[in-house]
């Protein structure tokens, strides 16, 4: 059996002779925004572990839902721009980076009172917005090199930050936060992309730019949790 030869420059990771338009590399992104995705997976992991905790699962139910939390979002954005190889199989970093995290996690929750340093009461949902911020504005770069329009773009980073989550939520038996009735989640994403592509638009350099996206994502699904703030409902009368 013939198997492709595969070139590793720029880590691709395509076979020779293949266009590199059809096999993006994973490293397109700067080394702030990598960092970003790696820091992203860990926070992902991180509520993963401690969703498979409430529901008292084993280690291995732990490390399923770590993962899939962590890489739900980046893996169905790269099955729709077409992306190959999935960036956490290109890039085995990303699930080293997961199981890490969720042993940590394991142990932190498990030594709690040893080590004197208690998870907070909302540690999950707090996990979960760092990780929708982080994941929301990679998503929006890549999409925005695979050349989409803005609105496409804000769509896939809306969907790359949110599905992990969702992922997670279904698996452990929860509703999922982005359909609970007025809960700010993929509203979030929108307007953090939104604001991230009109001050790339005015001029202000990417990697700032997305660090400021970041902050909105983050800072407004933490005041919706904590300020109760809600999106009005709509209510059919039966």
């Amino acid at each position: 059996m013939h198997h492709a030869a595969w070139e590793t420059e720029g880590g691709a990771g395509r076979p020779r002779g293949c266009p590199a338009s059809l096999y993006p590399s994973t490293f397109t992104l700067s080394p702030v925004l990598y960092a970003l995705d790696l820091i992203g997976v860990a926070v992902f992991a991180v509520s993963g572990a401690l969703a498979a905790g409430r529901r008292r699962l084993d280690l291995m139910g732990v490390g399923v839902l770590a993962v899939v939390t962590a890489v739900g979002g980046g893996t169905l954005r790269d099955v729709l721009l077409d992306r190959h190889p999935i960036f956490w199989i290109d890039d085995p970093a990303y699930v080293v980076v997961i199981l890490s995290a969720a042993t940590v996690t394991v142990l932190w929750v498990r030594h709690r009172e040893r080590i004197r340093v208690a998870p907070p009461l909302r540690a999950l949902d707090v996990a979960d917005a760092f990780g929708l911020a982080l994941f929301t504005l990679v998503g929006a770069q890549i999409a925005q090199d695979a050349g989409l329009s803005p609105v496409l773009v804000i769509v896939m980073a809306a969907m790359t930050g949110s599905a992990g989550g969702v992922v997670r939520d279904v698996l452990s038996m929860e509703t999922p936060l982005l359909l609970k009735p007025g809960e700010l989640y993929a509203t979030t994403s929108i307007v953090g992309t939104t604001v991230y592509l009109l001050l790339e638009a005015a001029g202000v350099p990417r990697d700032p730019a997305a660090l400021v996206g970041m902050a909105v994502v983050a800072s407004l699904r933490l005041a919706a949790m904590r300020w109760k703030i809600r999106l009005p409902a709509f209510d059919v009368e039966r």
